[in-house]
């Protein structure tokens, strides 16, 4: 999602002098809402003024566990903002046993997804994130723990675990844990206003260092999610309908939603190459006190202070403010107080009259309770974002109670464009709390981005997109996602979506990737994308190829610093250890595609040049977590390797790849060509033609070198299958015609220090994979520019070490990766004159979407990650209203009782207990107690139940030890052969 940019007068972004020093980013954000699973939905149903409440059905109620007497109460109102498919959760992400996510409240697990979504949003990868991010989570009462507790179906372990399970304690802690987030994880409850205080928290724990990022997440999900009864006087709407500010206004209506943004300090987030949502200018929190007529009655002059208090700390006047997502509950007291707190305040602060617009989202999906305030920061987020405000739903004419005279208060039942003016858009969010705890925040439009995104065109570079999910039918559902979101959002370059899809998002174990130049094709290719190859939980070794001489061309060093975080700086790193001529040249070669091809290919230039372009990219790939189990290099590239490795420091790997250049250079000139044929047959052609076996690239590739008449001749007499194709290179390499250099080169390789190998990698002269610790001689250096390269040999070695390896080839070109596949390895070509895929770093801005499921920006998730099918999980009870005691399998078939009799063998009670405790049916030998999602606790509760069910002592230790089902069934027989009674 990208900011939408200024008008050409536009002032530019803080140039009103404000210290911007304090602002804070909306780098990610996510959401799922009545009637809309996730915030483009939401938002293009918000623009076109969409009711997005439900009226249920007398059926549905009742088969949710509504009282007959109830619903057919003339009082009753079968209307709610309600939330599909709340009771699912994709347990299996975070490592939770079905039996734990049953016994959770549904707002807790809806959470723990939104904020993973929200996190993948702002370019994160939840499973290795590494700044010190901290979580301020919020929830409404748990109707799901009181229906547990009220069933009275469950012994005292089984409350325990409940309450475990669903007290607002674990809430902030339990995110932290599963997506192991280290900074403060604070739970924020202050009724309606929890979720906008916990944004104010957040911002102030990261402009005071205690955390670098910041996690807000707040649900509010009722259970059963059910109508209500209408009481005379009261908050709750009779006709089920909430209408802020409106002459027909009767009160409120409850919504379920929960949605989560993730914030930076804006300068940090701007360093990053972040594109925002948008920026926390300001904020405030305080207390109406006593100034009001009861505990849950609104007050005035609290929410006047504390609107005052948010400008304040913005340093900005309310003149500047052009929009208003009010509280607007739509009740007859609270309206009318909030209209002229906000009035009064707004007008003394600057505002002229008629100027602020004023939003309301809960006419739209009702009052999230505790998520209410984070859902109308998002709103507002959209509105400063997009320069879009929405009509108030529903809305006819305004309450009369309201005072409009003189009033910077405006409501418009259309909604409208809003250019900004030629200033940034800024706007205020209120939220207040029953108990009086109000909080407002003052939002500013983010800066535009450098410049617009360029043009998808049929001849333009390849665009590797990657997806991963945890299921099949989630990796389905994803790439189908990301298929519809493509064609609409052509402001996002499609290298930040590849860059994001590829390294901003977890590694999940179902897997697919489609490479194409434009949105339709990529699109077209994700929709045809059939099964998912299922890679497992650890991903493959990689392995890098380094490509050699005949690789090169000009400005190939172009794709990768475009593209590849941490490339320049590796090889600003190169060339600073150059002296200054030659890194001149190097540079000018690398990036100037006018740069003479013919200079080049000189051995010297070409030599240096693709070592630097090769040690940059594997560096950086380094940087990005991809760390090699092998190298592969093809003549100049076994340097690079080594380089990589250990053997040389790159220093001496500079100087000696310098010496080597020099010495080849300086021998006779000679051509080389390949040959589609087997080693025999190349052989054959080269002693007819006087040439010699340069190197065996693969089993049917081997290339012949000679002088250059010799290889014309070749070249002329070959035709059909063995056609010789003559290689960019301006000598015979690996033959006798570079007997002059070998001395040369051995005496520059023991002028240098050489190391052992810590990664094994490929010598050519023998086809061998070295083995880290490997003594390297001088001698081999030069012997290696000698003797034909056996880089089939050196491939199939790495086939038979490292089966299932990726190889990922670190230079310009493709070649190396064709010889790969060709011995039966997976390669990916980094890069290519005709087809960069642009891998990367996460690029952290919201305009990327991902595997993982981050809602991408403003569109439906790219793809979103949580699957079509998550399964359903709910603590089974006869009704909504009861639990039972043991919470058995939520899946499919029938579950073991907890108090059934005991199992014939060992094993098959072992194998009862585990179901019980961790809801997994149909276990295996080999199931581990720990990676099903049990825990200590759980331990211990296993080493009871099976301790009354064999009527001996079960030490927890080996359990611990142990953890495996056969080693349980082991130890659970050898107890009872020992007969150790308790």
């Amino acid at each position: 999602m990208t900011t939408p940019h200024p008008a050409e007068d536009q002032e530019p972004y803080g140039s009103e002098g404000r210290d911007r020093s304090l602002d804070v980013a909306v780098t990610g954000m996510a959401g799922r809402f009545p009637g809309a699973p996730d915030i483009a939905t939401w938002w293009r149903a918000l623009l076109r003024g969409e009711v997005l409440t439900t009226r249920l059905d007398r059926e549905a109620l009742l088969a949710a566990g509504e009282n007959p007497a109830v619903v057919d109460s003339p009082d009753y109102v079968p209307v709610r903002g309600l939330l599909a498919d709340a009771d699912r959760f994709d347990h299996e992400l975070f490592g939770i046993s079905p039996r734990e996510a049953a016994l959770m409240d549904p707002q807790q697990r809806l959470m723990l997804e939104t904020a993973w979504r929200a996190l993948e949003d702002a370019g994160c990868d939840p499973t290795r994130e590494e700044r010190v991010t901290g979580v301020y989570a919020s929830a409404s009462s748990s109707a799901y723990l009181r229906a547990m507790l009220t069933s009275h179906t469950l012994d005292a372990a089984g409350v325990e675990e409940a309450l475990r399970a669903n007290e607002p304690d674990y809430m902030a802690t339990r995110i932290a844990y599963r997506l192991g987030l280290t900074g403060p994880a604070l739970t924020v409850l202050t009724a309606c206003s929890s979720s906008l205080v916990a944004v104010h928290l957040a911002v102030q724990a990261l402009l005071n260092g205690e955390c670098e990022q910041a996690v807000v997440v707040a649900a509010a999900v009722d259970f059963p999610q059910l109508g209500h009864v209408h009481l005379p006087g009261g908050i709750l709407s009779a006709a089920g309908a909430c209408r802020p500010f409106d002459a027909e206004a009767d009160g409120t209506l409850a919504g379920s939603g929960v949605a989560a943004v993730v914030l930076r300090r804006h300068e940090d987030a701007v360093d990053a190459g972040c594109s925002p949502h948008g920026v926390l200018i300001g904020s405030a929190v305080n207390n109406d006190g006593r100034a009001k007529a009861g505990y849950q009655a609104p007050s005035a002059t609290g929410q006047e202070a504390v609107i005052r208090a948010a400008l304040t700390a913005a340093g900005v006047g309310a003149d500047t403010l052009g929009y208003l997502e009010a509280h607007a509950t739509g009740t007859r007291v609270g309206d009318p107080i909030e209209w002229s707190a906000a009035s009064s305040v707004l007008r003394e602060l600057g505002a002229a009259p008629g100027r602020i617009a004023v939003g309301a989202v809960k006419a739209n999906i009702g009052h999230l309770d505790a998520a209410s305030g984070l859902v109308s920061l998002i709103k507002t987020l959209l509105v400063v974002r997009d320069g879009k405000v929405p009509p108030v739903a529903g809305f006819r004419s305004l309450n009369p109670l309201l005072e409009t005279a003189g009033s910077p208060l405006r409501v418009r039942p259309d909604g409208f464009d809003w250019d900004g003016d030629g200033a940034p858009r800024r706007a205020g969010v209120s939220s207040f709390g029953i108990g009086g705890t109000n909080a407002h925040v003052v939002v500013e439009q983010a800066p535009a981005p450098a410049g617009p995104a360029p043009e998808d065109a049929p001849d333009g570079p390849e665009h590797l997109l990657v997806v991963s999910a945890a299921t099949p039918d989630a990796l389905r559902a994803s790439a189908a996602r990301l298929a519809d979101w493509l064609p609409d959002h052509p402001a996002v370059p499609l290298a930040d979506t590849a860059r994001t899809l590829a390294s901003g998002r977890a590694p999940l174990p179902y897997r697919t990737a489609v490479a194409g130049r434009t949105r339709a094709e990529l699109a077209g290719r994700l929709r045809a994308a059939g099964a998912a190859r299922a890679v497992g939980r650890t991903a493959p070794p990689v392995v890098l190829l380094l490509p050699g001489q005949g690789s090169q061309y000009p400005g190939m060093a172009v794709p990768f610093a475009d593209a590849l975080p941490g490339f320049t700086t590796a090889l600003d790193d190169c060339l600073t250890r150059l002296a200054e001529g030659p890194a001149a040249r190097v540079r000018a070669a690398l990036f100037d595609p006018g740069f003479p091809a013919a200079e080049l290919e000189r051995t010297e230039l070409a030599q240096l040049a693709l070592f630097c372009v090769e040690y940059a990219a594997a560096t950086a790939l380094g940087g990005l977590g991809v760390t090699p189990v092998a190298l592969a290099g093809h003549s100049l590239g076994e340097f690079t390797a080594a380089a990589l490795s250990g053997v040389l420091d790159l220093t001496d790997a500079l100087a000696l790849v310098t010496a080597r250049g020099r010495a080849m250079g300086a021998c006779p000139p000679g051509a080389m060509a390949s040959l589609a044929v087997g080693e025999d047959r190349a052989r054959e052609l080269a002693a007819a033609h006087g040439l010699e076996l340069a190197a065996v690239n693969t089993p049917e590739s081997c290339v012949l070198a000679g002088p250059a008449a010799a290889v014309e001749a070749l070249a002329a007499a070959l035709d059909g299958p063995e056609r010789a194709r003559v290689l960019r290179t301006s000598h015979a390499f690996h033959t006798s015609l570079l007997d002059p250099a070998v001395p040369l080169i051995e005496e520059a390789a023991a002028g240098v220090r050489l190391g052992r190998p810590a990664v094994p990698y490929v010598a050519n002269a023998t086809g061998a994979l070295l083995p880290a610790g490997t003594a390297v001689t001088a001698r081999s250096f030069a012997e290696q520019a000698r003797g034909t390269v056996r880089f089939a040999d050196g491939l199939a070695a790495v086939a038979r070490a490292h089966p299932g390896a990726v190889c990922v080839e670190a230079g310009p070109g493709q070649a190396l990766s064709g010889m790969a596949v060709a011995a039966g390895l997976t390669a990916v070509p980094l890069g290519g004159r005709q087809g960069t895929w642009r891998p990367s770093a996460p690029c952290g801005r919201p305009g990327c979407p991902g595997p993982g499921g981050a809602d991408p920006p403003g569109p439906p998730g790219a793809p979103a990650r949580l699957p079509l099918r998550r399964p359903r999980l709910l603590a089974p009870a006869a009704t909504v209203r009861t639990v039972a005691p043991t919470a058995p399998a939520p899946t499919p078939g029938p579950a073991p009782e907890a108090d059934a009799a005991p199992a014939r063998t060992p094993g098959d009670l072992v194998a009862a207990r585990w179901t019980e405790l961790l809801g997994r049916p149909g276990l295996t030998p080999d199931a581990d107690f720990f990676d099903l999602g049990g825990d200590s606790l759980l331990v211990v509760r296993l080493a009871q139940r099976l301790g009354e069910d064999l009527g001996v002592r079960v030490p927890v230790r080996s359990l611990l030890t142990g953890p495996t089902l056969a080693e349980h069934t082991a130890l659970a027989a050898s107890l009872l052969l020992a007969g150790d009674p308790r």
